[in-house]
């Protein structure tokens, strides 16, 4: 018997909550893509060391001339994820030197897609990853899928992250720290893109509240700011999304 829509991706964050080895991972992400009927859905990390994991439904022979020609340092997706915190799509990075659209162009032609949509992820000790979907379509069609899914690709983001991180040898935890339910809550939403003012609704406070609500995360975390807040409660286990 065929699974309903969303039992079957139920089935599948179970299946990646409960994976037991990093090769699991390719066979779920590869389960991932077919459900959402994307052409490819791509994880990657990187830890402060240099070391670096990944999986993917990427053309192998994209993998190896990306490589080959260390697109690393002019990826606009890699280069702009990095200095954000919040998911990005593609339409929205800086794609106007020669370098990056020559990039872009070699991509398509490799069948990465002319529509992408990557979520940077901080975790502990430096480590930075990125959860990407990409498609050929045309730009309405891109909107819709991300206006409907956008949440699940945030979890399904996180989740990879920790799994991968759980994988990782010698890994040393972050003793956490404990916040408030309110700082929970706050962070949380924070988490999942939500503005400020979005947030103080939701939570039914002021923004001067929230304000204090964020700044004693803040000083409880040892962050330097918001963004760096929130990054160490989810790569902690404080806030889960």
């Amino acid at each position: 018997m065929t699974l309903a829509p969303q039992m079957r991706l139920d089935s599948l964050l179970s299946m990646l909550e409960s994976a037991s080895e990093p090769a699991d991972l390719q066979h779920i992400i590869e389960g991932l893509r077919d459900y959402f009927r994307i052409d490819h859905m791509v994880y990657h990390w990187v830890s402060a060391a240099g070391d670096q994991y990944g999986c993917g439904t990427y053309d192998p022979a994209w993998v190896q001339l990306y490589l080959k020609k260390d697109y690393l340092r002019i990826d606009p997706v890699v280069q702009g994820c990095y200095q954000r915190f919040h998911p990005v799509d593609w339409k929205r990075l800086d794609w106007a030197s020669k370098p990056a659209r020559e990039f872009q162009m070699d991509a398509i032609k490799h069948g990465v897609g002319n529509q992408g949509y990557s979520v940077p992820v901080r975790g502990p000790n430096g480590q930075f990853a990125l959860f990407t979907v990409s498609h050929n379509c045309t730009d309405a069609e891109w909107e819709e899928f991300i206006r409907d899914n956008r949440r699940n690709m945030v979890l399904i983001a996180h989740e990879f992250n920790q799994r991968a991180l759980d994988f990782e040898p010698d890994r040393a935890p972050e003793p956490a720290q404990s916040l408030s339910p309110r700082e929970i809550d706050a962070m949380a939403l924070l988490a999942m893109g939500y503005s400020r003012a979005q947030v103080a609704e939701t939570l039914s406070i002021s923004e001067h509240t929230l304000r204090v609500y964020i700044e004693g995360a803040r000083m409880k975390l040892g962050a330097t700011n918001t963004v760096h807040a929130v990054a160490k409660a989810i790569s902690r286990g404080l806030v889960r999304i």
